[in-house]
């Protein structure tokens, strides 16, 4: 059984926010308070240790009080390094992945992960919601460092070929709001007046 205390959580902002003008997604206010806090909040009932993955603004992500850890590769890698950079941090046997520009993902959703990820032999649980996958809404096992670092250092940058190298579990979920995400500004808008 996968328990809580075995699984740290990854907030990941490390992000250009390009359809955003360039701004620091994860600091961007949502219903008062930053994106990024959230995050954290909404994930810390689900794991033990916590972790942010940003490339900027590094003091201001330091001071919601869990470490922040930046890309080691160059040129913003998108989502895998963030994936990267946890694992290299994480020292419990399961690492969780939420993006912050999501403030409404389900309350259980590392517990659900977990269950299907228990069973079988597959590294990886993703999320899906209807036709969509959402594999940044990830749990895996550490051990899968070495293939991502393969993974990555062989040029490769999509989640989903990366997760399914692994025989990756799709886990469904019905709420379709609580992946609801912000792209741009006007759609941070639209997320916040929505209920979450």
């Amino acid at each position: 059984m996968i328990r809580r205390e075995d699984v740290t959580g990854l907030v990941l902002a490390g992000g250009q926010g390009r359809r955003m003008g360039g701004v620091d997604k994860g600091l961007q206010p949502f219903r008062g308070e930053p994106l990024v806090r959230h995050a954290l909040r909404r994930l810390a009932p689900q794991t033990g240790a916590l972790m942010i993955s940003a490339n900027r603004h590094l003091e201001r992500y330091r001071g919601f009080g869990v470490p922040v850890h930046e890309d080691s590769l160059p040129g913003h890698a998108g989502p895998l390094a963030g994936f990267l950079s946890g694992l290299r941090h994480c020292r419990t046997p399961y690492l969780a992945t939420v993006p912050c520009d999501s403030p409404g993902f389900p309350a259980d959703l590392v517990a659900r992960l977990a269950r299907a990820l228990e069973p079988g032999d597959a590294d990886l649980a993703i999320a899906s919601c209807g036709e969509r996958r959402q594999p940044v809404f990830c749990l895996m096992k550490t051990r899968t460092l070495d293939s991502l670092m393969g993974f990555l250092e062989g040029g490769g940058r999509r989640i989903e070929q990366w997760c399914f190298e692994h025989g990756c579990v799709e886990v469904p979920f019905d709420e379709k709001a609580a992946f609801s995400n912000a792209n741009t500004l006007e759609e941070l808008q639209e997320l916040e007046r929505a209920c979450v």
